[in-house]
């Protein structure tokens, strides 16, 4: 069975957002931007909660068309309430049920890409979906927002796998989740 990894930017106070759904403070470019574009490359499937797949239409996404960025990928978008008139082949649309999350992660070629967001995020986190959390974390402070992981009413530690440190001030961390 293939690992989901949740691989997203966040500030040091831990929001994926600023207020408004603002992510104009992240970094766009540099070098951690280019290993996260590279490290992209190694999924076939992407997982997201329908939030993040709408978040998407400010940046040019059609509805019930694939997220260009991942066009190499199998688009998976998690809602009970989201269906697409269209049927483009790369994108489905799949209920908020741990049986779908199973059976993803049992067919996937690779591992799995988490693109986001909080919601979704937090919900795999209290059902114990998520096996890694890879940060992308800018040096900012947002202080509201949409937060990592929302609606979670647990602690979880995690286990740090790997460091990396940019001169622009991001860096990438790895970590496990323990649950």
């Amino acid at each position: 069975m293939k690992n989901i990894i949740y691989y997203i930017a966040t500030s040091i106070d831990g929001y994926i957002t600023g207020a408004n759904e603002d992510v104009s403070k992240f970094a766009y470019e540099g070098k951690a931007v280019n290993n996260y574009l590279e490290d992209l490359k190694s999924f076939e499937t992407v997982i997201m909660g329908r939030n993040t797949y709408e978040f998407g239409y400010k940046f040019g996404v059609k509805v019930g068309e694939p997220v260009p960025l991942y066009s190499h990928m199998k688009q998976y978008v998690f809602s009970n309430n989201l269906y697409f008139d269209t049927n483009h082949s790369q994108i489905e649309t799949k209920k908020l049920e741990i049986a779908e999350i199973e059976n993803i992660k049992l067919n996937s070629t690779t591992d799995i890409y988490l693109c986001g967001g909080g919601q979704f995020a937090g919900w795999l986190l209290k059902n114990q979906k998520i096996d890694v959390l890879k940060i992308k974390l800018n040096p900012i402070v947002l202080n509201q927002g949409i937060k990592l992981f929302e609606n979670i009413d647990s602690a979880h530690s995690l286990s740090l796998l790997e460091n990396k440190y940019y001169d622009d001030g991001v860096q990438i961390l790895t970590y496990n989740i323990k649950y």
